[in-house]
């Protein structure tokens, strides 16, 4: 049997799964950003019906999924396994998100990278022949976020302009071993690159250089040029890292300028909402993916993305401790064509 590794990083699919369903949930901020049209459920006031924000983060892992499910025709208990993930201590969203439910679970932490962790690994799951229904869900919460990495919001503490605007949201993706399209075709797994950032108000600059290394990785492993691409969409580097992100690959030979966006200054309206530099959170990326890039690229819009969400794998202990800013950062190629 041969490989279907190609160059250092990437996979190639030998029969590229299908994304059947995607359904997301946001909160109140997020539904009066430029998206607000393309988010199945905003709740009016973040709480999710729920007593506390890490039970709401878990009820939005739960809405997101059950939709994404409803618009594939699936349950939960067809799903032959459950790859999610979130920003908090343990991945306790998840795993309370799933508590109760009949499937096999997979608990992940990629920090905002998790929606591309769990959607590459869900689609090389269907493609090595290891079930037909698979699913990659991710969430994070502004609140809850705010409570873990920062100050409680009731110390009111002012943000730097670097800072970015942790999403309230949650996107989830189910994938069948047929079907109509979009395709996952390529996955290009991410190595951890640490620059020695140690401002944690600053993301986009920690996480930038990942990008910067995983893209350049995917075009050499695949020959493709980032023309090939309608879209190159990176999540949650904001206003800063994009600019970086478009300047040092330019140093590397690769033009992006032309066709790159990210997910943290889509989802929020940079001059009308108080984001800083845009936003960011497991839930960002995941969250846009599952409306307006998925919907575009069903109504025609776009026929070949490469979704490349990133993270900073850092903690409040760490940060604390003076240590640096690990970044990594994930690329799935998504083609309306198999």
């Amino acid at each position: 049997m041969g490989t279907k590794k190609l160059g250092t990083q990437t996979v190639a699919l030998a029969h590229p799964p299908s994304i059947m369903g995607h359904g997301n949930v946001v909160g109140k901020k997020e539904g009066e950003g430029p998206l607000k049209e393309t988010f199945d459920y905003i709740d009016k006031d973040d709480t999710f019906g729920q007593s506390s924000w890490e039970k709401a983060e878990a009820q939005m892992q739960k809405q997101a999924l059950t939709c994404a499910l409803d618009k594939a025709g699936q349950t939960v208990s067809g799903l032959d396994f459950l790859f999610a993930g979130d920003l908090l201590n343990q991945c306790i969203s998840s795993s309370y998100a799933a508590r109760g439910q009949e499937v096999s679970f997979f608990g992940l932490y990629g920090a905002c990278s998790t929606m591309g962790e769990g959607l590459a690994l869900a689609a090389m799951t269907l493609d090595g022949g290891f079930g037909r229904w698979t699913a990659a869900v991710a969430s994070s919460h502004f609140c809850s976020a705010e409570r873990q990495y920062r100050n409680p919001l009731e110390y009111g503490s002012q943000r730097t302009p670097t800072a970015q605007w942790t999403v309230t949201g949650s996107g989830a993706v189910v994938l069948g071993k047929d079907g109509p399209g979009p395709y996952i075709t390529h996955c290009t797994i991410g190595r951890i690159v640490d620059k020695g950032i140690t401002d944690a108000n600053n993301m986009g600059a920690a996480m930038t250089p990942a990008a910067v290394e995983t893209l350049k990785t995917h075009f050499q492993d695949t020959g493709r040029s980032p023309g090939y691409y309608d879209l190159i969409v990176t999540g949650d580097l904001g206003v800063l890292g994009s600019e970086l992100l478009v300047e040092l690959l330019g140093q590397e030979g690769y033009d992006i300028g032309g066709n790159h966006t990210d997910c943290g200054k889509l989802i929020f309206d940079l001059e009308g909402q108080d984001v800083h530099c845009g936003g960011s959170g497991c839930g960002c990326s995941a969250s846009v993916l599952t409306g307006y890039l998925l919907d575009g690229m069903k109504q025609g819009r776009w026929n070949n993305i490469l979704f490349c969400p990133t993270g900073a794998l850092h903690s409040p202990t760490a940060t604390m401790q003076g240590e640096s800013i690990p970044g990594i950062c994930h690329a799935v190629a998504i083609s309306r064509e198999r």
